[in-house]
């Protein structure tokens, strides 16, 4: 086992592994920006290392610093969290070169999934189900334009090496193609500096269904189950659970033991993620691969008594997992607690919390790096704080986050608190009757309430 690892991340995620890191008798390393000189993560580590200014690039994503920080401390491991430097394949690799272990996919898988016209490839050899669309990347938007009227209207242009939304495209017919092919390569060149593009058929109205799986060292892999991640806004996740109120026991085996045939195809290590589309009539397609522990990992955690982030550093330290299949016992909903303003069209809201009360009680989890009188810096992602609740039904569960939500003080700056709350008390989400357009129509104001202002 290791002796020392050194978290290369900040925030929430940063201190959630340094906790299990502390249960399992591992020394830990916190790095930090000059923005995070405050944060919890920072003050619970037993070690910590500034490796820079506030901006990204030069400390979270300066891998020069976080290596030197790495060896500067005796540090056998790196773990990456999620974001930033968890799916670099450069920086595996480099950890590699240097012999610090680097808890998460090797370069090799990494690359292998996160192109993702490749990845899509990949899993059609591997007998996963894909949606139809261009063999690998299109060579101009003329080759699209065939393939779509082949395949059907609409289709969806998508960045290889995209996320979050930027490089895709959605195409309805012959005419809109050339502007559209032509600003989704200018987007996603401009945002991953690789504009190559390629084509799927256009799911309309899917759920958003993700498999949670773990590969050993040794080729062995189990899922653990799924997680409906359709509540979004802009691609971006608000709300998951699991289990999916969408899912079947029928359908649950067969995307599992799809996300299993996924991860042997590459041979993968570690925590991963499986991400697929379903359609109404539950037909579920690959969408692709997250070589990376989850934001959502807590709703899995919850269910099935599992700690993910434990099973990470145990594969990684080379030992075997059992090979069980989990299936969800209880229900587990996460509300992503954001410092934005979702009054105002989901504005950014950094500055100082001037007051905080976490919740509790049974079934209530809090994942946070922040406090009152700490100041959330303009620089990085601005989730806050995730709450996960738990309950023995999809029903109680919702009624207990309800609760939970109207305990949960954060002043001083916006949340997306208020949104949560609408949510909740919102009879379609109640009935589990949405999709991923469902943020689209979604009314703010439907729902009063005297706490938001």
């Amino acid at each position: 086992m290791f002796k020392k690892i050194l978290i290369a991340n900040r925030g929430e995620i940063a201190l959630r592994i340094i906790r299990t890191c502390k249960e399992m008798g591992i020394g830990t390393v916190a790095v930090y920006s000059t923005a995070d000189r405050d944060s919890l993560h920072v003050r619970f580590a037993d070690e910590a290392v500034c490796i820079g200014p506030a901006v990204s690039k030069d400390s979270y994503l300066n891998i020069p610093n976080i290596i030197a920080a790495a060896e500067l401390t005796n540090a056998d491991a790196i773990h990456p969290g999620y974001g930033f430097l968890s799916e670099n394949s450069r920086f595996s690799a480099i950890c590699a070169d240097y012999g610090i272990k680097f808890i998460g996919a090797t370069a090799e898988q990494i690359e292998k999934m996160g192109d993702k016209a490749h990845a899509k490839e990949t899993m059609k050899n591997a007998g996963v189900p894909i949606i139809p669309g261009s063999d690998g990347l299109l060579n101009d938007f003329t080759e699209g334009i065939k393939i779509a009227q082949e395949i059907g209207y609409p289709v969806i242009l998508k960045a290889t090496a995209g996320g979050g939304g930027r490089g895709m495209r959605i195409v309805w017919n012959d005419g809109e193609f050339e502007n559209a092919w032509h600003s989704a390569r200018q987007e996603a060149g401009t945002a991953f500096g690789n504009d190559g593009i390629y084509l799927e058929k256009y799911i309309e109205d899917p759920r958003h269904i993700e498999i949670q799986i773990i590969g050993d060292q040794y080729g062995t892999v189990c899922h653990l189950s799924e997680r409906d991640c359709s509540i979004q806004r802009r691609h971006q996740k608000l709300v998951e659970e699991a289990p999916s109120p969408f899912i079947t026991p029928e359908l649950r085996r067969k995307m599992g033991e799809a996300g299993i045939l996924a991860a042997k195809a590459v041979n993968y290590e570690g925590a991963g993620t499986v991400e697929f589309l379903v359609d109404k009539h539950r037909n579920f397609y690959f969408m692709e691969m997250n070589t990376r522990i989850q934001v959502e990992h807590p709703v899995t955690e919850e269910v099935i008594s599992f700690d993910l982030i434990k099973e990470q550093i145990k594969v990684a330290a080379g030992i075997p997992i059992s090979g069980k299949n989990y299936e969800p016992k209880l229900h587990a909903i996460e509300c992503r607690i954001n410092a934005e303003d979702p009054f105002h069209n989901f504005r950014p809201s950094p500055g100082t919390i001037t007051n905080f009360h976490s919740p509790g009680g049974h079934g209530v989890r809090v994942d946070t790096h922040v406090y009152a009188g700490y100041t959330i810096p303009p620089h990085y992602d601005s989730m806050i704080a995730k709450l996960i609740c738990v309950a023995q039904t999809r029903e109680e569960a919702i009624n207990t986050m309800e609760r939970a939500l109207s305990e949960f003080v954060i002043e001083g700056v916006k949340t997306t608190i208020p949104l949560h709350r609408r949510l909740m008390k919102d009879p379609n989400f109640r009935a589990g009757n949405f999709t991923t357009k469902f943020m689209e129509t979604f009314d703010l104001s439907e729902y009063p309430d005297e706490d938001d202002e």
